[in-house]
């Protein structure tokens, strides 16, 4: 097995390497995702918070309303320690368990859109960087998302920058190409992890 992270800025294009990697055989772990999951309705995490926040942050139908929360949280980072005491553990609990029932020679892809900031690098075997010019990504923001130009600008002026991520990196996509030429680009590195994986469960380690 070998565990990637992969991460890259806003606009990078990291959800279209993530599922061409998935096309190719990848496991996905998506935090993002988890963190939803395990707060749906019905399970102790979404009990967890409630009992911490109070029924308030329900909407009508019984499931977290997230805009509510939000509003709570990040005005007081007290609130938010306490909603990542609880929801942390439990997506880490969940990708341990996603990552476990993989196979031996399987890639586990984590995908992680906080890895640099978060100094999240050394808990994976490699680190595959989604790249592409602050001009792309603005563009595919304002075009795409339909995000204002200083929206665009204050999303990315908050993450990382360019240079932080590929400083990180072990493999880089670079992600100012054609669709064509990203599917060629991703092609090789999927070789490259599926060697290290058997490799790996050859018994290196």
């Amino acid at each position: 097995m070998v565990k990637v992270g992969l991460t890259g800025g806003i606009g990078a294009g990291k959800s279209e390497v993530s599922r061409l990697l998935v096309e190719h055989g990848a496991v996905l772990i998506d935090a993002d995702r988890i963190a939803r999951e395990v707060v749906a309705p019905g399970t102790p995490g979404l009990a967890a918070v409630v009992e911490a926040f109070g029924p308030e942050i329900l909407g009508e139908d019984g499931a977290l309303d997230r805009p509510r929360l939000g509003s709570i949280v990040f005005a007081d980072p007290e609130r938010l320690a306490v909603l990542n005491s609880i929801v942390h553990p439990l997506v880490r609990d969940r990708s341990r368990e996603l990552e476990s029932a993989a196979g031996a020679d399987a890639v586990v892809l984590h995908d992680v859109p906080l890895l640099t900031e978060n100094g999240l690098a050394p808990l994976y075997d490699l680190v595959v960087v989604v790249d592409a010019s602050p001009e792309t990504q603005l563009d595919r923001l304002v075009r795409l998302r339909g995000m204002t130009d200083d929206d665009a600008r204050a999303r990315m002026a908050a993450q990382a920058s360019r240079e932080q991520r590929r400083e990180i990196a072990d493999i880089v996509i670079d992600n100012d190409v054609p669709l064509d030429a990203l599917r060629q680009r991703v092609a090789e590195v999927w070789a490259e992890l599926t060697r290290l994986a058997a490799t790996r469960s050859g018994g290196t380690e």
